[in-house]
């Protein structure tokens, strides 16, 4: 049994997750609920849980205040919030677990299934990559967690040349040409990176338009990358291509 505490000051939010729990994960033990921080702080040391579900905002201790409590962690964290969109981006960049309120059972079971595969409980740099995501809301950031098979590697937006679908993995290729596997699929991806620099070009590819080195017509048009790969851009994204470069 994975054994999990839920720490939420919101007495509906707690008996929420907790039914959601009992009713699709029933391999997680829920072994507390706290309505605080110091309670939760309590638990997870009498406990020692494999899991630990986490509301950021929270009187006197919210969820950040939580971890930092702990020098080394030795379980999971998944955040449960109602934060927005921009937020749920900065969750995307720092490659943490969330589940966004009202949490959808399928949201929770993929969750779980991804943290049985793979334990990594959230890191400094993860961390603080949030907070400087969460500040700057709204706005592109520049750097991102991308999450592998053999960790977490963290790159500036600027770096990325391209993005390409390799079914539900991405393959991310960097300008010095290093190329990265991510855990993702291109959507996933997409939706994080979205802003100013990256287009969807296509459905295998989300491009960064200062990495272009031309376009070439004919057939349909197509896009040359620096690495000489050729890339089509859809006749749909047509339009919507030409226009990022009309005030040129």
């Amino acid at each position: 049994m994975i054994k999990a505490i839920i720490i939420d000051d919101e007495k509906n939010a707690l008996e929420m997750m907790e039914w959601l729990l009992q009713t699709y994960c029933p391999d997680v033990e829920i072994k507390a609920m706290c309505q605080s921080g110091e309670d939760g702080l309590k638990a997870i040391e009498l406990h020692q849980p494999d899991i630990l579900f986490l509301d950021i905002e929270m009187p006197k201790m919210n969820g950040f205040d939580v971890l930092e409590k702990f020098q080394t962690k030795t379980f999971e964290v998944v955040f449960t919030t109602a934060y927005d969109k921009f937020a749920v981006r900065a969750f995307r960049h720092a490659a943490l677990n969330y589940l966004l309120k009202p949490i959808d059972p399928e949201d929770l079971i993929s969750t779980i299934n991804r943290l049985k595969e793979k334990k990594a409980s959230p890191n400094k740099d993860q961390m603080e990559l949030l907070f400087q995501n969460l500040l700057n809301k709204g706005q592109q950031v520049d750097r991102i967690a991308l999450s592998t098979n053999d960790g977490l590697i963290f790159v500036q937006t600027h770096e990325i040349m391209y993005c390409k679908a390799e079914s539900n993995y991405t393959q991310v290729v960097l300008n010095n040409n290093k190329k990265i596997l991510v855990a993702k699929t291109l959507k996933d991806i997409d939706d994080t990176l979205a802003g100013k620099d990256f287009f969807r070009v296509h459905n295998s590819y989300l491009v960064n338009i200062n990495h272009i080195s031309k376009f070439v017509r004919g057939d349909g048009g197509y896009i040359l990358m620096p690495d000489n790969t050729e890339i089509s851009i859809s006749r749909s994204k047509r339009d919507d291509f030409f226009k990022l470069f009309a005030k040129f």
